[in-house]
């Protein structure tokens, strides 16, 4: 999709982060937005950003692993602008520790929206984009969706996820011969709030008795430290941009990712064991 100006773009998890910068560089390329997230305030403070530049914004409190609330979404933004041209299925978040000493409710929590927010994205946009035949899709991974790094289990997991979805959705539309693109963002660690994930954790999903393990508190610790020290959001809006006017798929943002990538699968077809979990922690880093 090389012309954007005066399209629209649908970003969730569009209030903070890479969601936000997302949003703000389409912006800047003319195009209309729908911004989605579960924090009304900081929603509602980037909107009223937005609207003060002159760029039209339609924000829209979801919970992107509620079902109902995404194809809601979908039918809102199709009432209020007519059509959909990019969506970006942004919104997530992490937890960690030993996965023996993750409870039921830590791998709920990274599951909803990581991975079913993604899915129900796909579901709910997808169609239109197809009837169009004009889009691009963007789903957020990670390079924990191409690589395994102890200490993350959950998110690693969701990441895969995120990955193979966008994967199969893209083979799946070129079989039908449609013109919709899709990307999948892949970045190590970048400086947004994703440290500060329990901010959106479910009041169902919270346990009064729980207390944090030692080797959990450590790692969320490590975690923060890595992602206050990433790479700054704006370059990797960038690469987005870059790939949706492109049709490039795999968006791979950090120096050396792709060393680790191919030495991971050089490994599985090779038949040996994975590597030592310190050298998957350098891809992280900016």
């Amino acid at each position: 999709m090389q012309q954007l100006d005066g399209k629209v773009a649908v970003v969730t998890g569009g209030a903070s982060g890479i969601g936000l910068a997302m949003a703000q560089r389409f912006a800047r390329e003319g195009m209309k937005l729908a911004l989605a997230d579960i924090e009304t305030g900081a929603l509602e403070q980037a909107a009223a950003d937005f609207e003060a530049d002159g760029v039209e914004v339609f924000p829209h409190v979801v919970d992107v692993s509620n079902a109902d609330q995404m194809d809601g979404l979908a039918q809102a933004v199709l009432d209020r602008f007519g059509a959909v041209h990019v969506v970006c299925n942004n919104a997530g978040v992490a937890t960690g520790g030993p996965m023996w000493e993750l409870s039921t409710a830590d791998w709920e929590f990274a599951l909803r929206p990581n991975l079913w927010g993604v899915i129900h994205g796909v579901r709910v946009f997808t169609k239109h984009l197809i009837a169009q035949d004009e889009g691009h899709i963007v789903n957020t991974a990670s390079l924990a969706g191409l690589v395994s790094v102890p200490g993350v289990g959950p998110y690693n997991v969701t990441k895969h996820g995120v990955v193979t979805l966008s994967e199969t959705l893209h083979g799946e539309l070129a079989a039908l011969g449609s013109k919709v693109g899709v990307s999948v963002l892949c970045p190590g660690f970048v400086n947004t709030r994703l440290w500060d994930s329990e901010r959106n954790r479910p009041e169902e999903l919270k346990s009064a008795e729980a207390t944090p393990s030692a080797e959990q508190e450590q790692a969320a610790q490590v975690l923060k430290a890595l992602i206050v020290g990433g790479t700054p959001v704006d370059p990797i809006a960038e690469r987005v941009l870059d790939a949706v006017r492109n049709q490039r798929f795999y968006i791979l943002t950090h120096e050396g990712s792709e060393a680790f990538v191919e030495q991971r699968m050089q490994r599985i077809v090779k038949g040996e064991n994975p590597a030592p979990p310190a050298e998957g922690i350098g891809i992280f880093s900016p």
